[in-house]
This record gives structure tokens, sequence and C-alpha cells, in this order.
């Protein structure tokens, strides 16, 4: 099943990104791809303040790797290179049980689950709106 959504600017992106994790429950795997600046790192924000409070503290990932929130577990694979790096994060547990928030989730296609909810971000192009994003959700 794929499904397509236009975001036309940031509102409508963080308005999509709540509706979104009200439907997520444990343990679920939510791979988020797209270019830098896309706005992976602002959909799993807006997923996890959701699901955590509006003033959560929610710094990037990109240089621990894993950022944790009680169940969520937020990770950023960008530097990873080989994937047996990933069970010394704790991408295996985080699998089996939490909500699982990865950027740049390609070095962990091997151990994803069948039921990963893919979601392709891009941009919209002038044709659409000239700052909004695609969302692509596999």
């Amino acid at each position: 099943m794929m499904q397509e959504v236009i975001l036309p600017d940031l509102e409508a992106t963080h308005n999509w990104a709540r509706e979104f994790a009200k439907t997520l429950h444990a343990p679920v795997v939510v791979a988020l791809h797209g270019d830098l600046g896309m706005g992976k790192s602002e959909i799993a924000r807006t997923i996890i303040r959701t699901l955590r409070g509006e003033n959560t503290v929610v710094p990037s990932p990109t240089f621990t790797i894993v950022q944790n929130y009680d169940g969520i577990s937020h990770f950023d694979l960008y530097r990873i290179t080989d994937a047996s790096e990933l069970t010394e994060v704790g991408l295996p547990y985080a699998i089996q049980n939490d909500i699982t928030l990865i950027e740049w989730p390609d070095v962990a296609d091997g151990i994803l689950p069948k039921d990963t909810i893919h979601i392709y971000i891009s941009s919209c192009g002038a044709d659409c709106c000239p700052n909004g994003r695609k969302i692509t959700i596999k």
C-alpha cells in the first residue's frame, strides 16, 4: 500500500506529523528517507513532542546516533558505515520494544522488519508549492 501527501509548508508538515504520531504504537519502526534539509528531523521531532509533550527537548541525534524518550528511540544513522555497528547503538532492541524513528535508514535495511513504515520525503518543486514537501508512505 502506498499513500502520497502534499505538504505545502512547515505548518502542514507539523499537522501531518502530529496526526501520524497518534497512529503509532510500540513496537513499530518508521524509516525516514530524504536528502539533507527535506524535513526528516522536523517530522521526528514533531512525532516525539506529540507523544511525549510539547515541551520535550529533542536535540538531533546526528552526533549521539540515538536519543531515547521513554519508549521512543530516535536514530540518525548517517555516520554508521557498517551494519555491524547497529547492535552497539541498540537498534535491534529498539525495533523489538519501542516506537523507533530512523533517519538515514539504508544501512539498516537488512534488519528492519517487513512491516516497517517507510516515509520518503522530497521537494514538491515549483509546479506544486515552492517550499512544500511530498511525502510518500509505503
